[in-house]
């Protein structure tokens, strides 16, 4: 994504701290990006009721409704990609949103080429879904009973209801149901879906397959689509057809 490219692109930054805001911002404009700035969730709901956000950089402890919370709001209204930041030593925080539907976080301190990086990682990935991108017209895959179509970047059930995934979610299922029985470490799917390595302690491929457990299989507790390699990885059993 180059810099003509990026200044189309408007980020909402929400952070208590005043420099943290003001250095991300400087830094965010100066790769091209259009940056709003909220100090906590109030600012961002009503930046987000009256500007055209496309990717939130949202910081987990906030006075007031907290990260968790906001993100969770986001997610339930369908809103723009969410990147979280979390101060070291917050595991668990930073775990429990990836569940609720964070697309990426970045723990405190962190070099702000990494933020950058991050950000378009989860843009690729969400603009895939625009009119024109990705795969052609026609081309999914059914398993189980699911149907998933790339075209659309929508799964949905034998019913014909559709199930709701968010882009790192999606993505996952992609990478696995592109390359059945086959086992996937979490480097390889990290690699695969964002472009990067794991660091010592990234429990997001985990926490993800464990949403889309919760999603797809009929017990969660005992996956027969999507399969635990000990030591390796996951597999994704489920014999995959493209009709």
């Amino acid at each position: 994504m180059g810099r003509e490219m990026s200044e189309n692109i408007h980020l909402l930054v929400v952070d208590d701290d005043r420099e943290i805001r003001d250095l991300l911002t400087r830094y965010l404009t100066r790769h091209g990006y259009r940056v709003t700035a909220a100090r906590d969730g109030q600012e961002m709901r009503k930046f987000l009721a009256d500007r055209n956000i496309d990717l939130i950089v949202l910081d987990l402890m906030l006075p007031g409704e907290d990260g968790l919370a906001l993100c969770r709001a986001v997610r339930a209204e369908s809103g723009p990609p969410v990147v979280m930041l979390s101060a070291m030593g917050e595991d668990a925080d930073r775990i429990l949103g990836l569940e609720i539907g964070a697309d990426d976080y970045l723990p405190k301190p962190f070099n702000p080429r990494e933020l950058v990086a991050r950000i378009k990682a989860v843009l690729r990935r969400s603009q895939a879904a625009t009119p024109g991108g990705g795969p052609a017209a026609g081309a999914f895959f059914s398993f189980a009973g699911y149907m998933l179509d790339p075209a659309q970047r929508r799964l949905s059930a034998a019913s014909g209801e559709e199930i709701a995934l968010t882009a790192g979610e999606y993505e996952l299922l992609l990478a696995l149901v592109q390359r059945p029985r086959r086992v996937l470490s979490r480097d390889d799917l990290l690699e695969i879906t964002r472009g990067r390595a794991a660091g010592p302690f990234d429990r997001s491929i985990d926490v993800q397959i464990s949403r889309l457990r919760r999603k797809i299989e009929s017990d969660p507790a005992d996956p027969a689509i999507i399969k635990t390699v000990r030591s390796g990885g996951y597999i994704f059993s489920a014999e995959v057809g493209t009709p």
